[in-house]
């Protein structure tokens, strides 16, 4: 994989953790800021919302732009936001520097997509998306149990600062590594020629296909992020284990997730219905599974890890696909449509599973929202095979 590729994923990294790790913050955002958890979690949904807003937008306005100035505008956006955000006293202002942030992240990721396919031939790109997202993953891993390890000892500010901070070297490795890419965002079609007009992409959103790929991409996220937004509450208040576990069960989280973006990257180009075909099953019944037995820290644990490496295997293989789906006749907005995609669930999700914290099954009750979100994407794809439609 070209160095560019990595170097990108350097800047995902930086991003992913900001998105991520507010996961192991919100208790103390709302107590902080005196909202409830649920509402704290609206801040996941904000920054959903603004991904989905803003990688379209940003793409578009992109195309004549060259790829480098860009990637670097969105990473400064990105910066400036957290350190407001940091800095306030203000629940809605802390909201809305999370949609700017989105914003910044949004534009980022559907050029990063769209340039990471770019440079690797045809049929590598559900390789370079894995790369891409590993970025994503290793912040899971190592950024978000950092941030929130961070929260717990020195307040969620401080959280905030360092991804500010972070963005720094993300910055410099984009800055250099793309040197002397002063080529526009709007990116050749793979055959060669000039990409069609902005219309014409938009029109590919038209195709059967295609918006079936992203609904299952939408629905699969959102079953992700539903759950681990509210992970922090179930680890202190269902297993009963102190603060500082927060940060192992994210961890585990991000080692499942890592080793499912793995696999997807091995199997999305030329087995991806065998992803689906063994990852779709399993999801729903992992989410249910975790809904039973929360309560047992080994368990949860286990589960855990598990439903990180089956989220994001199935996940990513649909990021592929959408990728696949888009390029023929959308090179330019392909990345963006992945995105706004997957960002959809996100905004959805969280807020189906602050809904279902309310019901008798408190915290446990986003396990089952997943639950259910992955069996309506379960029953989806399995229609669609039946009409001779699924994502291929």
């Amino acid at each position: 994989m070209p160095l560019p590729l990595y170097l990108l994923a350097l800047a995902v990294f930086a991003m992913g953790t900001s998105e991520f790790m507010l996961a192991g913050l919100l208790p103390d955002i709302a107590a902080d800021l005196d909202v409830s958890v649920g509402t704290a979690g609206s801040l996941t949904s904000a920054f959903a919302v603004g991904m989905i807003a803003g990688a379209p937008l940003l793409a578009a306005l992109a195309r004549d732009l060259p790829a480098r100035a860009s990637f670097l505008g969105c990473l400064l956006l990105f910066a400036v936001a957290h350190a407001v955000g940091a800095a306030t006293t203000s629940f809605p202002a802390l909201l809305a520097t999370r949609i700017a942030a989105a914003l910044a992240n949004a534009g980022f990721l559907a050029v990063a997509l769209t340039t990471a396919t770019a440079l690797v031939p045809p049929d590598r790109k559900g390789r370079a998306m894995a790369v891409l997202l590993s970025g994503t993953t290793v912040a899971t891993i190592a950024g978000v149990p950092g941030g929130s390890a961070l929260g717990t000892l020195l307040g969620w500010r401080a959280a905030f600062w360092a991804v500010a901070l972070l963005c720094l070297p993300a910055a410099l490795g984009v800055l250099t590594g793309l040197r002397g890419s002063g080529e526009p965002a709007r990116l050749l079609s793979e055959d060669g020629t000039a990409p069609p007009a902005l219309r014409s992409e938009l029109g590919r959103l038209l195709r059967p296909r295609l918006a079936l790929t992203m609904l299952l991409g939408a629905l699969v996220n959102a079953a992700t992020f539903g759950s681990f937004t509210f992970l922090a509450p179930v680890v202190t208040v269902t297993a009963g284990l102190d603060d500082l576990w927060i940060t192992t069960v994210l961890m585990l989280f991000g080692a499942g997730s890592l080793t499912g973006v793995t696999l997807a990257g091995r199997l999305s180009d030329r087995h991806p219905g065998l992803v689906l075909a063994v990852g779709g099953p399993l999801l729903p019944v992992g989410w249910l599974a975790l809904a039973t037995l929360a309560g047992k820290p080994a368990a949860l644990f286990t589960l855990v890890f598990l439903q990180g490496t089956l989220s994001f295997a199935v996940g990513a293989t649909l990021i592929a696909r959408i990728l696949y789906e888009a390029a023929a006749g959308a090179p330019v907005m392909a990345g963006a449509y992945a995105t706004a995609a997957l960002n959809t669930g996100a905004a959805a999700g969280p807020l189906v599973a602050a809904t279902a914290l309310g019901t008798a099954a408190a915290e446990r009750g986003p396990f089952f929202a997943s639950g259910v979100l992955a069996l309506a994407a379960l029953a989806l794809h399995t229609a669609s095979i039946r009409r001779g439609e699924p994502p291929r």
